[in-house]
């Protein structure tokens, strides 16, 4: 069933861009929003607890926003099969990669580590390498889907704007393979997701929870001197985005635990606050609890 899907899939990316918005408003919205109710319950109980300030009906804005942009998201990804290289430069606008590319030139640097959260259409923004400059070439860290016919699809949309997905697990090797090989790389993390349980250990204040983080991106960093940008995505109208490239300036000392990873948040957080609709709100980001895993820590310890 895979090649009968991918081809109707693969067919129906040819549409125009305003017809897939079409679709978006008028049959994506209306089953997923009204039929199918996908995750609404979760999404209001987030918006809630993230928005304790805000009346029930500027959240009930908010939910609605989501899910318009949250078809909006389904069909420009659908629309990424048949994307050209022209299009995708058209469509987003990356602001800063050249004097980027510039001083990390100057400064030496091998490595840029870029962080973004799932904001804005995520997977557009794979197209970052599209506008780098020999030496530099880019790089995204990803999850491999179980489904490998699906992880394969995901993967050819994703790396065919020149950029290569690393799995999360071989981050370490293949970063510690390209600095001795000598590669300039500036490698995307998105940075906002669940850890693992086994990865719970670092949490911070962020919209309204105690949340985990992973710091591992963090720590390769300062082992191989990589140099920490945000990415801040805005949508200044329907089907096109600007992706700034800001430089984070952590604390200046260089040692400070976990000081990257802080200012990520904090910089997401004022993004999401700004315009809340364009972040993932389906995704279960605090099905862990800080005091529960408190308690499991200190049980451990006894």
């Amino acid at each position: 069933m895979y090649p009968l899907l991918f081809g109707i899939l693969r067919l129906l990316s040819y549409l125009p861009m305003g017809i897939h918005y079409f679709l978006s408003d008028w049959l994506l919205f209306p089953l997923v929003y009204h039929v199918i109710r996908y995750r609404r319950k979760l999404v209001k109980e987030q918006l809630t607890s993230c928005f304790p300030e805000k009346s029930d009906k500027e959240r009930n804005l908010i939910e609605r926003r989501f899910y318009h942009f949250f078809c909006d998201y389904i069909v420009e990804t659908l629309k990424l099969e048949t994307m050209s290289t022209d299009e995708m430069k058209r469509r987003v606008e990356f602001v800063g990669i050249d004097e980027m590319q510039e001083t990390l030139l100057r400064e030496g640097k091998q490595f840029c580590f870029a962080y973004l959260g799932h904001y804005g259409n995520w997977e557009w923004m794979a197209s970052f390498p599209l506008w780098f400059r020999e030496p530099w070439h880019g790089a995204q860290i990803y999850h491999p889907l179980h489904n490998q016919k699906m992880d394969k699809h995901f993967l050819q949309q994703r790396e065919k704007f020149g950029g290569q997905c690393i799995p999360m697990k071989e981050t370490l090797r293949h970063i510690l393979r390209a600095k001795r090989d000598g590669e300039h790389l500036a490698i995307g993390f998105i940075a906002d997701q669940e850890p693992k349980r086994q990865s719970l250990h670092y949490w911070i204040d962020f919209l309204n929870h105690k949340t985990a983080f992973f710091v591992g991106s963090e720590r390769i960093g300062k082992q191989v001197g990589a140099v920490p940008y945000y990415i801040r995505v805005t949508r200044p109208r329907r089907g096109y985005y600007r992706a700034e490239v800001i430089p984070m300036q952590v604390s200046a000392d260089e040692t400070a635990e976990h000081a990257t990873i802080n200012l990520y948040a904090r910089m997401l957080e004022e993004q999401i606050r700004q315009q809340p609709e364009l972040w993932l709100w389906t995704h279960r980001r605090w099905k862990r609890n800080y005091q529960r895993w408190l308690a499991s820590q200190a049980q451990e310890q006894q």
